[in-house]
């Protein structure tokens, strides 16, 4: 049989009940590996750059309900709580783990979705390129190499990368609904089959806008391997391109709104054939070798051709699309497949710029497809023209070519394990990206490096000065050192470059509520909430200033305004529990620390509150526990040490009560109440 015969081929799937059966259990055995592989991703702890947008600081994803659901599906022209484009399926998914148990402190039911987004997308890979191509031993194997592929590690981990999984599945629909009738003869249900083709392009749209060429896709299967393209095969795909493109100029003005798109007209002409002839060998150079895989590649600078990998891309695609011309005299795939790949990446190569990377693995997940269909009819030349030895080694590479697969995404989700060692990994590759240096600091601030955090803010800041971000990230690192002038510059600084970030004027009222300056704070606050009216900490920080103004029922409201924004929110419900407290409803106040632990286990406020409460009702044993939680994070706090020590004191344990007492005078020599629980000790002995 020759390479053209094969295309030919009709795909018959499910043709009888052996060949059914040969299909599930193949590709029952391809979903198990795949899985065996990503399974590391569950316990990935890591946050990347956006999550804080899809996840830990989205409102709606936090309040699970017909509500947000709502919102989501309407705020169509301009997202209220997540920059960019319109993708409710995405958000809606995310809220659904959220209501599963899904926490910044546990990623689980994230990563557990995702996972099996990434294992069902895996199968259908594997249907479509049966569908096509007919042979199920082939597309199994072609759809383990996809599965367990380096570059598709990315949306996996990556908790605000639901939307490439969530569209890559609901488009894979589409093209099987599509290809089915087609290839197995169904004509009295091509109706039906169309409906449902149009109905999950539709959803795949409004889980992520860059599915919009899929009827383009559709176009080019017509004319290969279906060989069905005519004047009725364009007139059907109308829908399709009315309904993908009213998708496309949404996402264009949506993004334009946020602030986050560069039309071609912004740079000079030669821009974008330099990116298209970059990407389009950067992408087959990943795919083809998958190794220092990042989720950040940066634009080259400056973008011409005194830069390596541009002159390579230039030079790469002036040899690549002759050959790929000079391959049709003896087959389509290669020329085809590799259209197919390129149209379906093209909303992500940068000609409408709306991210600041030159390229990223999870924009090639969907559009590997294309890759694959022409991979898949060179294998399957490779099987029919060779006897059993041949077909033995071919599946002998496969599985060897799977294995080495398998190893290098294994390393790969290795990174991802906490975001400290994510963002050093990135860091290492590209270690000039300002970006960069200052995520890894603020992955370090959260575990309490400051120092080094610090110095990686100041590195973002001498590869990038104009940057509000850094400046603000620098700033509450300086605050948590107890600088707060140098602070108070560095905020006054972020709003000179972007004077209307919520978050800015949160921290920098922040500073000033640490100096005391109580008006000067609500006034910041209060300007974050005008930007971003639903701000749950800028509601929690206003609460506390009017608490610290003895306002303790206005500052209630507040509190509890912030809890129903960001349900489980450790700083409010420690804060309702201290108005409790105060006003003597001490079962209440007890219930709304435990609540503030329960979200976050070593907040420290929360156990010297609570330690506080159960000394007061006698319940030593507890409340020395709690102080000495409060000390593994505060070691230095000599009012825990003090309150440790008192408690110890009443227990008759007077060695290690001096032991606390004396460390308190250490800390601050001029505690008096330590000075005379001291001597008092001493002259007991």
């Amino acid at each position: 049989m020759n390479l053209e015969t094969c295309e030919k081929k009709p795909a018959c799937l499910w043709r009888d009940k052996r060949s059914t059966g040969t299909a599930i259990v193949l590709i029952t055995a391809v979903c198990a590996a795949v899985a065996a592989v990503h399974w590391p991703a569950l316990s990935a702890k890591a946050l990347s750059f956006d999550d804080s947008d899809y996840f830990t600081d989205n409102v709606l994803v936090q309040n699970p309900g017909w509500i947000s659901a709502k919102r989501f599906l309407t705020e169509v022209r301009l997202p209220s709580t997540v920059k960019g484009y319109y993708q409710p399926l995405a958000m809606i998914s995310l809220m659904l783990d959220y209501a599963l148990g899904g926490r910044e402190n546990n990623l689980m039911p994230f990563h557990r979705t995702s996972l099996i987004l990434h294992i069902a997308n895996t199968a259908l890979m594997i249907v479509l390129l049966y569908l096509l191509f007919g042979q199920i031993w082939i597309a199994a194997g072609v759809g383990l190499l996809f599965g367990v592929h380096p570059m598709t590690v990315e949306p996996i981990p990556w908790v605000g990368e639901r939307k490439t999984l969530l569209a890559a599945f609901f488009s894979l629909w589409s093209l099987i609904l599509y290809v089915y009738p087609r290839v197995t003869g169904h004509r009295s249900r091509v109706t039906r089959f169309y409906v449902g083709s149009f109905v999950a392009y539709l959803l795949a749209l409004m889980s992520k806008p860059t599915s919009v060429p899929i009827p383009a896709v559709m176009l080019l299967m017509d004319y290969w391997p279906l060989r069905r393209l005519n004047w009725r095969a364009v007139f059907e795909k109308l829908p399709f391109f009315v309904i993908g493109g009213i998708s496309a100029v949404i996402t264009v003005i949506s993004q334009g709104q946020a602030g986050g798109t560069a039309m071609p007209n912004r740079f000079g002409p030669e821009r974008i054939p330099l990116i298209l002839s970059h990407n389009i060998i950067f992408y087959l150079y990943k795919i083809i070798w998958p190794v220092r895989l990042s989720s950040h590649y940066p634009v080259p600078e400056p973008l011409n051709l005194s830069q390596p990998m541009v002159l390579a891309g230039v030079i790469g695609t002036c040899l690549l699309i002759p050959l790929l011309v000079l391959s049709l005299r003896w087959t389509k795939a290669a020329l085809m497949g590799w259209l197919i790949f390129f149209v379906a990446i093209l909303p992500t190569m940068g000609i409408i710029g709306f991210t600041i990377v030159i390229a990223a693995d999870k924009f090639a997940y969907l559009p590997a497809v294309g890759l694959l269909m022409a991979m898949t009819v060179f294998l399957g030349r490779l099987c029919d023209r060779g006897g059993t030895v041949t077909r033995y080694f071919l599946a002998v590479g496969i599985l060897l070519l799977g294995a080495a697969e398998s190893a290098a995404t294994r390393r790969y989700l290795s990174y991802w394990q906490d975001s400290v060692r994510l963002y050093e990994y990135m860091v290492g590759l590209n270690p000039d990206v300002a970006r960069l240096q200052s995520s890894l600091g603020t992955a370090l601030q959260r575990e309490g490096r400051i120092e080094e955090a610090i110095s990686h803010y100041n590195k973002a800041l001498e590869l990038k000065f104009q940057d509000a971000g850094s400046h603000n990230y620098l700033a509450s690192a300086l605050q948590a050192q107890g600088k707060f002038e140098d602070a108070v510059a560095h905020y006054r600084k972020a709003l000179s470059i972007d004077p209307e970030c919520a978050e800015v004027y949160n921290n920098f009222g922040g500073a000033l509520l640490a100096q005391g300056r109580l008006d000067e704070a609500l006034d910041c606050f209060r300007e974050a909430l005008r930007i971003k009216p639903e701000y749950a900490d800028a509601y929690n920080n206003i609460g506390i200033v009017l608490a610290r103004q003895s306002k303790q029922q206005e500052a209630m409201g507040y509190f509890r305004r912030a809890l129903e924004l960001k349900p489980g929110h450790v700083s409010a419900c420690n804060n309702i529990g201290l108005v409790l407290q105060w006003q003597g409803k001490t079962s209440e106040a007890m219930s709304y620390f435990n609540q503030s632990l329960r979200g976050k286990p070593d907040y420290t406020e929360a156990h010297y509150n609570l330690g506080m409460l159960l000394q007061s009702q006698g319940r030593l044993d507890e409340a020395a526990d709690h102080y000495r939680r409060a000390l593994q994070n505060m070691p230095n706090d000599a009012d825990v040490h003090y309150r440790l020590g008192s408690v110890l004191k009443s227990q008759g344990r007077l060695d290690e009560a001096a032991d606390h007492f004396q460390r308190v005078l250490q800390i601050d020599p001029n505690y008096s109440p330590a000075r005379e629980a001291l001597q008092a000790i001493k002259g007991a002995k």
